[in-house]
């Protein structure tokens, strides 16, 4: 059986966003699952639009996503180079065999003579194609013109999509396009083939736009004489309201943003792999080992698949429970309020414990432990908007608080004992949990949510906590 050869191939022109990492994750699945090899090419010959940096960026996101590569730029591997602006030689190699079939031609033409000739074709009512306009007698190309493929079996192409299942494609759909530009270098329209024939890429993973120019490949394939490999196009990723595909102004973010706003690599990974593709059961978290598994393209969806932010949160709050406390601390180590600095690195586990099953990002840590670390600001104002206790008046309020800290500093300050204290405090005080916890919890934290109050008690301290029921106090009065 043949070696699966698959690949990721990503031009340097920006970040690297959500769909282009769908785009490595399924090949990668399909590879790893088949004991295959997994190519990263940088496809970087539009200069034009290419941004410092962004190889670079591509690479980092994948290593934390853990998606690793067999061959790439930064490894050797047999059919290297594997930066595109590497392999001018073999481009020009390619295109000299096509020139020599008659299957390539130098363009002359100037950007104000095409569109004289498009005028043409919309005044005759007709589709514009280059190849009704080709030169009687082209120049011999030098390098200076770009080079232009010459479609010479115009026809009916049918072809089976792994996703997209048996498709076809009439004349009209096929037309001459540019090999190599005016500046040397080659179009992704032929470089890629070339590439894919040359690293004996077995299986082409990619987004749905590629289907309209499938087509002229398979025209390509036939002058190269080139078997095409197994393709397969992904459906869209659809922006929240599904009506169209994901995009800035639908607030996708790059999956570097992510990673800065503390979702872990395992839920971005989980998340990318449901979003088209499910293994026919109700199973929603998925680690990597069970991905590479079930994973199959006979099971990615036609249709388009939405985007929900929501989901990925959700999941990644998942992911953070299944984690050991010691290897979520290590995680957290860039995302502790600065407050936190000087703090032991036990008293820090005992309060990430505390938190962690509230964390949904470890962005969230700063605001559900700062007031482990510094005074919270006092404000009444969460007191009045809290549905409970906005209803009642300030003299029972204070009330309640005053018996809270005179009892609380009668008690042993371990959590047990704590939790006795409050529970006397539910019969002194003749209130509901919900009323006199709530206020309490605010009172010593100002912060929405908090762990276990008598947790978060005997964390914070007695003297602390007898301070802060006594500012809430003051500021009620």
């Amino acid at each position: 059986m043949t070696e699966i050869r698959t690949r990721f191939a990503p031009s340097p022109t920006g970040y690297i966003h959500i769909g282009n990492v769908r785009s490595a994750l399924y090949p990668w699945l399909l590879a790893r699952q088949n004991n295959g090899k997994f190519i990263l090419r940088i496809e970087d010959t539009d200069q034009a639009r290419f941004v410092e940096g962004a190889t670079d960026l591509v690479i980092s996101t994948l290593h934390w996503l853990g998606i690793g590569w067999d061959e790439g730029p930064d490894i050797s591997g047999d059919f290297g180079p594997y930066t595109q602006t590497e392999r001018i030689a073999s481009y020009k190699a390619w295109a000299q065999k096509l020139i020599n079939k008659g299957l390539a031609y130098a363009d002359p033409y100037t950007a104000d003579q095409v569109e004289v000739f498009r005028a043409e074709a919309k005044a005759n009512k007709k589709a514009f194609l280059y190849r009704d306009y080709r030169p009687e007698n082209p120049p011999v190309w030098d390098g200076t013109m770009p080079l232009r493929f010459k479609v010479s079996d115009v026809k009916r192409y049918s072809w089976h999509d792994e996703v997209m299942g048996n498709l076809s494609a009439g004349p009209e759909a096929l037309d001459d396009f540019i090999l190599i530009k005016s500046d040397g270098l080659p179009t992704y329209n032929f470089a890629h083939i070339v590439d894919d024939a040359e690293m004996k890429i077995t299986h082409i993973i990619r987004g749905l736009e590629y289907i309209p120019s499938i087509p002229k490949y398979l025209s390509l394939y036939d002058a190269l004489e080139m078997q095409p490999p197994i393709m397969a196009c992904l459906p869209h990723i659809l922006a929240p309201d599904g009506k169209k595909k994901l995009g800035k102004r639908d607030g996708a973010k790059s999956v570097d943003e992510y990673r800065k706003e503390g979702i872990l690599p395992e839920a971005m990974i989980n998340f990318l792999a449901g979003l088209g593709w499910n293994d026919g059961t109700e199973q929603e978290i998925f680690d990597i080992n069970e991905l590479i598994e079930k994973f199959s393209l006979s099971r990615v969806q036609r249709s388009g698949a939405r985007f929900d932010e929501q989901r990925l949160i959700w999941m990644n709050g998942q992911w953070i429970r299944k984690l050991s406390l010691g290897d979520l601390y290590e995680r957290c180590a860039d995302f502790w309020p600065e407050s936190a600095k000087n703090t032991d690195e036990n008293d820090k586990k005992i309060i990430l414990n505390l938190v962690k099953d509230r964390i949904k990002t470890l962005a969230d840590l700063p605001l559900l432990s700062s007031y482990f670390f510094e005074e919270p600001t006092v404000n009444i104002e969460m007191v009045k908007t809290n549905k409970q206790l906005g209803e009642l008046p300030n003299e029972d309020l204070i009330k309640f608080l005053e018996a809270s800290k005179s009892e609380l500093e009668a008690s042993a300050y371990d959590s047990e004992s704590i939790q006795n204290t409050l529970n006397k405090l539910l019969e002194i005080t003749g209130q509901k949990p919900g009323i006199l916890f709530s206020l309490i919890r605010l009172a010593v934290s100002w912060a929405p949510f908090s762990p276990a109050l008598n947790d978060t008690l005997s964390v914070i301290g007695k003297d602390k906590v007898a301070n802060r029921l006594q500012s809430a106090i003051n500021s009620l009065k």
